[in-house]
């Protein structure tokens, strides 16, 4: 297969067009305008890394459209058209280029920068989505310079936020039309065949007058997205009570002693600053983390607030959350055999002397939707007289393992890695699968290599770069030849 050779003529060109991308911090950020390309809805590092995609696409002859700056695509057109007034089908591969913040714990202080070291690729980015989305279009290209003549029209969709809220992709579909089908490059291999639904809520609770004198809690703030398990979190305490603070320090280092965990405690002016290190992880995965906002709850917990208010608070979190990942305190602990068990991440957090609340990312089961959640919350809630405020929700998919689509890509799959063991499944991850129609998640991480999507130290195997491409370029060649 020629194709296949082209891809390995392709590996330097591929891996400088990885970290060309990579490079590019396409954190989504507040929308400007720019004097040329005029509103960029989703910052200056997203548009960048859109550009270099579509202006690499038109200089290899593919066809662009840019969606009004919220995304867009790169096309192949079918070689037959059909008689009038018949269409080509459309097949989608939506990938995207925005990317998680860096966070912190990187061995290297340039998290952009797509280092290779001992034949892997380190960089915010390079498997979630970058890295796939390079692979896939260097299969088109491939496949393009072999003289492959697709029988579908191809497009490869770029996304612009999709660790948001999908509002470019929404866009993009109120726009063009929707693909018969296809698949999106942001999971694993061998295909994911279903996705648990999505939905992301706050717990909050107003905190009333505390008495005066003792323990005041000044602050508290943990966690940078919903979807990602909090590496960091911090409070700020207060006291006029000679000697609290040293009690406090005391108490901190005996919890360091008895759990292990990575306490601090530094005086911050008339203050003290207790804060807490985890481990940041995929907030469909919470249990591959360590949550920070539940270790400096769990320290709080120790300590005699002034207010009655912070210490329910307090109370709650720990006693129906804590470490807990599947949401059984709280009521919501649902599982079914399709998909497993429900996730439950604590991604955010924050107090203060007037207010407490809780950004929560659960993932449900795919026989199960949102108010099954809500509804076996009530009862902690109204316990501790929490508000709920629903945000977003994405309802759970699932496409029949044995279906010609399904099964061609597993053909490919297989073809190429020797791999006949493993087999669809279910995940927790959202992708673009929920947005369109025929469509599932098929890599790029392969069965057994390194997975670390939003978290420190980002890895790709520089092999899985290549084989991935040789996967999709048979793929393609399976359902559009």
């Amino acid at each position: 297969m020629e194709y296949l050779d082209l891809i390995d003529k392709y590996r330097d060109e591929m891996l400088v067009s990885l970290q060309e991308l990579v490079a590019i911090p396409s954190v989504q950020a507040e929308a400007v305008t720019d004097a040329e390309a005029g509103r960029l809805p989703f910052g200056r590092g997203v548009h960048e890394a859109f550009v270099y995609m579509l202006k690499k696409a038109e200089a290899d002859g593919f066809i662009t459209k840019n969606v009004e700056n919220y995304g867009g695509h790169i096309e192949w057109q079918a070689v037959e058209p059909l008689p009038e007034p018949v269409t080509p089908e459309i097949m989608a591969i939506a990938a995207h280029v925005d990317v998680v913040p860096a966070g912190s714990g990187w061995k290297s202080d340039a998290p952009f920068a797509a280092r290779i070291e001992d034949g892997r690729m380190y960089g915010r980015g390079v498997l979630d989505d970058k890295g796939p989305l390079i692979s896939v279009y260097y299969a088109m290209k491939a496949l393009k310079e072999s003289g492959f003549e697709p029988r579908k029209t191809i497009r490869l969709i770029l996304g612009l936020d999709e660790e948001n809220a999908w509002e470019g992709m929404k866009k993009y579909l109120e726009h063009e039309e929707m693909p018969d089908f296809g698949f999106t490059p942001d999971a694993d291999f061998p295909l994911i065949n279903g996705e648990k639904g999505i939905a992301d809520f706050r717990i909050a609770r107003k905190f009333g007058k505390a008495a005066a004198g003792g323990l005041e809690l000044r602050s508290m703030k943990g966690g940078s997205a919903h979807n990602m398990v909090a590496d960091y979190a911090r409070a700020v305490v207060r006291s006029d009570k000679k000697d609290a603070y040293d009690e406090i320090k005391e108490k901190a280092a005996a919890y360091r002693e008895a759990t292990g965990r990575k306490l601090n405690v530094k005086g911050a002016g008339k203050s003290l600053e207790i804060s807490a290190t985890g481990v940041s992880a995929h907030g469909a995965e919470p249990e591959k983390g360590l949550n920070a906002i539940s270790i400096l709850f769990d320290f709080l917990g120790q300590l005699a607030f002034a207010s009655d208010d912070v210490n329910d608070f307090i109370a709650f979190y720990n006693e129906y959350i804590g470490f807990e990942t599947t949401g059984e305190k709280m009521g919501c602990g649902l599982s079914d055999a399709q998909s497993g068990a429900l996730s439950f991440n604590v991604g955010l957090a924050g107090m203060d002397p007037g207010a407490g609340e809780i950004a929560v990312n659960v993932r449900i089961p795919v026989t199960f939707e949102s108010f099954d959640v809500y509804d076996g919350m009530k009862p902690v809630l109204e316990k501790f007289n929490l508000g709920l405020v629903k945000e977003k929700y994405k309802a759970p998919i699932y496409q029949d393992p044995d279906s010609p689509m399904v099964q061609t890509m597993m053909e490919a799959y297989r073809e190429i890695t020797g791999d006949a063991e493993s087999k669809p499944r279910v995940i927790g991850g959202g992708t673009y699968s929920k947005l369109f129609k025929n469509m599932v998640a098929y890599g790029a991480v392969l069965p057994g290599h390194s997975d670390n999507m939003h978290q420190a130290n980002e890895v790709v195997d520089i092999e899985d770069i290549f084989t991935t491409a040789k996967i999709y370029a048979r793929a393609i060649v399976g359902l559009c030849g």
